[in-house]
């Protein structure tokens, strides 16, 4: 017992004589204390204003330098233990070495010293115990925090200011696709509708097409000559015409005869046009609205002293030359109009489209149709010089037929569209019955 007496004494002194070096440096040390997850450690924040997640990642970091704290003071405690068992075991040795007569006794002058012994557990495993679970709460609640912060906080936990405006994007971001959704719903339903008007187009233009070879195989059979036949054009429409295949040289003079039949109101419309590059008007007969009929030569008008609106065949005669601009006109081989200046030493540009019941503004389109000719036509021929007066009033009074050398009457020279059609007719035939 007083050798156990002896050991005790002289570990005391040998603490005491640690415990001077510890005060001395006591202020290089760190004491760390447990926090919970809720305690309040009374830090100051320097903008109080951050937002949440801002907060959460200022206490993601404060607790992983606790932690690296945590493990230092760990690694200084475990290094303290070791250093205390090795004087234990040395005071032990020395107890054992001065019998039973050992004594013990403070150092002078550090009666006031802290006793270092008294500062840790009497077991080290319980240290490390209670630092090992210090070390997995501060775990724990990083890795809750951490996860917090992967899920950007839940939605319950959000400010309210943050809440609503999440709410208005959600909002914004819902109205923006329903107006998406509208404006796809209308153009699909705008493409349907254009798919239905072209398809109906389609097949109204595909059973006109249809009727029109059948009308032509019906016409061709019983034509007698190829020039025995009428083009028709029912409608006051800018898609009825006719076009002549051929195409005018240049032309210094001309004549131009037709018969023509129409009871249209007001005005017949447009018997022919011939459009060249540059020039929609460079021969064009026409009569519109409440005008008299008139005649067109590079754009220069000279209006015609009759009508022929009665719902009659009528052959018209016109002629010109470039000398002097100088035109007659003939109605049912009787001279009723002539004149001089009309486009004067213009020569008829080649190369154009002559049309046949519309006026072309372009060349060879952009019909009108208020000046689109209604009625029925025939014998439509064309000379490069002015035929005499004779000449025409035989043509007039069927004593003889005359094609034109520039553009004849014949079936195979002229084709239609839009519904026009060809039939059969000998006009002087049908003149003598109409009498």
């Amino acid at each position: 017992m007083i050798a156990l007496l002896a050991g005790v004494a002289c570990l005391l002194a040998l603490v005491n004589g640690n415990s001077v070096k510890t005060q001395e440096s006591a202020s290089e040390r760190f004491v760390c204390t447990v926090i919970p997850a809720d305690a309040n450690t009374g830090c100051p924040m320097a903008h109080e204003a951050l937002s949440q997640e801002d907060a959460l990642r200022s206490t993601v970091f404060q607790l992983r330098e606790t932690i690296l704290q945590q493990k230092e003071t760990i690694g200084n405690q475990k290094e303290t233990i070791r250093e205390l068992t090795a004087k234990l075991t040395r005071c032990e040795s020395l107890s054992e070495g001065d019998g039973k007569h050992g004594s013990w006794r403070k150092v002078p002058g550090k009666s006031g010293g802290k006793d270092t012994m008294g500062d840790l557990p009497r077991d080290p495993g319980q240290v490390i115990d209670q630092l090992s679970r210090t070390m997995q709460s501060l775990k724990d609640r990083l890795e809750n925090l951490e996860h917090q912060l992967r899920s950007n906080v839940s939605y319950s936990a959000m400010p309210n200011d943050l809440r609503e405006m999440l709410q208005r994007r959600l909002g914004d971001l819902e109205h923006q696709l329903l107006n998406k959704v509208n404006e796809l719903e209308d153009e699909k339903s705008l493409l349907h509708n254009e798919s239905t008007a072209h398809r109906h187009k389609t097949e109204s233009t595909l059973t006109a097409l249809l009727e029109r070879v059948n009308e032509l195989e019906k016409g061709s059979s019983t034509f007698k000559s190829p020039d025995d036949f009428k083009v028709s054009l029912p409608l006051r429409t800018n898609y009825l015409y006719g076009r002549i295949k051929k195409t005018l040289p240049e032309l210094y003079s001309f004549t131009i005869c037709m018969w023509l039949k129409s009871s249209a109101s007001p005005g017949i419309g447009t018997p022919f046009s011939y459009a060249v590059s540059g020039q929609a008007n460079e021969i064009v007969l026409i009569e519109w609205g409440n005008h008299p009929i008139e005649l067109l030569i590079n754009d220069k008008v000279a209006q015609l002293p009759f009508t022929i609106g009665d719902g009659k065949w009528h052959h018209i005669g016109i002629t010109w030359t470039t000398r002097d601009g100088i035109w007659e006109a003939f109605l049912d081989g009787e001279k009723l109009g002539s004149g001089e200046n009309l486009a004067p030493w213009h020569p008829i540009k080649p190369g154009g489209i002559l049309i046949l019941g519309q006026e072309q503004d372009t060349v060879g389109g952009r019909f009108d149709a208020t000046q689109a000719f209604v009625g029925e036509m025939s014998q439509f021929n064309i000379w490069d010089r002015v035929l005499k007066a004779e000449e025409i009033v035989n043509i007039s009074n069927c004593s003889y037929n005359m094609p034109g050398n520039i553009i004849p009457w014949v079936d195979n020279n002229v084709d239609v569209f839009g519904g026009a059609t060809k039939l059969p007719l000998e006009p002087c035939e049908e003149r003598l019955s109409e009498s």
